[in-house]
């Protein structure tokens, strides 16, 4: 004797409702996934690409008005912009900020300036740089 069998017969009445389940969450999965990476590759295009001035604080010296920094700025031949720094008391307050400009057609600006403070500033701290 032969045993009945459990399966349905192929074909006979189309996929069942767990493997379209299975292949709609695939194709969800893959089209979020490309979005992602997408997203991905634009801000690091935008991050590389589109900065054009970049600045590093290599050092400070404090004063009872003022903060000298040490600034290093790498930008593109013909760019202008400007680098903020800021500097706090030692309670955290801030004291000083100001916008410092950089004109000239060097790539590599190299650079100690001067920030006013309202008190004895403890810190240096380099907010960011900026393209015109």
């Amino acid at each position: 004797m032969s045993t009945p069998s459990t399966r349905l017969p192929e074909g006979r009445y189309g996929r069942s409702s767990d493997e379209r389940a299975d292949r709609t969450l695939k194709v969800v999965g893959a089209v979020l996934g490309a979005l992602l990476l997408a997203l991905v590759g634009w801000f690091g295009y935008h991050y590389v690409a589109q900065n054009e001035i970049s600045g590093e604080l290599i050092g400070f010296e404090a004063g009872d008005d003022a903060v000298k920094v040490h600034l290093e700025v790498r930008k593109d031949a013909g760019t202008s912009g400007y680098c903020t720094v800021r500097s706090q008391a030692e309670n955290g307050a801030e004291v000083g900020r100001a916008d410092f400009r950089f004109d000239t057609d060097d790539t590599r600006i190299d650079r100690v300036v001067t920030l006013r403070t309202t008190s004895r500033g403890t810190t240096a701290e380099l907010v960011g740089c900026h393209a015109d």
